[in-house]
């Protein structure tokens, strides 16, 4: 029974936990998916992460790549562009653009 507790220490002790934050664009991308999923009234298939763009230094852009399956059944591409403001986190404009591939 001894060795079974020290075991069970053992493997607690060196087991690694990792816990990792939330990335950076996440609040964007969540946004990103309610807003096309409003726009379009359609299931989100698949979600990429473009990147960040500072275009000035009051105002950012996140890209986001979205493909989405519409009701009936269509499948297609939409680029999400959210434009904000770094400091405050205030959205300025939300820009979509369909493409088919």
């Amino acid at each position: 029974m001894k060795k079974i507790l020290i075991s069970f220490l053992a493997i607690l002790i060196f087991s690694t936990v990792r816990v990792e934050a939330a990335p950076e664009y996440a609040k964007w991308g969540k946004i990103a998916v309610e807003e096309t999923q409003k726009r379009y009234n359609a299931v989100i298939i698949d979600y990429k992460h473009i990147g960040r763009t500072e275009l000035t230094p009051e105002k950012s852009e996140e890209k986001f790549k979205l493909w989405i399956r519409s009701k009936a059944g269509n499948e297609f591409g939409v680029f999400v562009s959210i434009q904000f403001d770094p400091s405050t986190d205030t959205i300025q404009s939300i820009q979509f653009s369909e493409t088919n591939r």
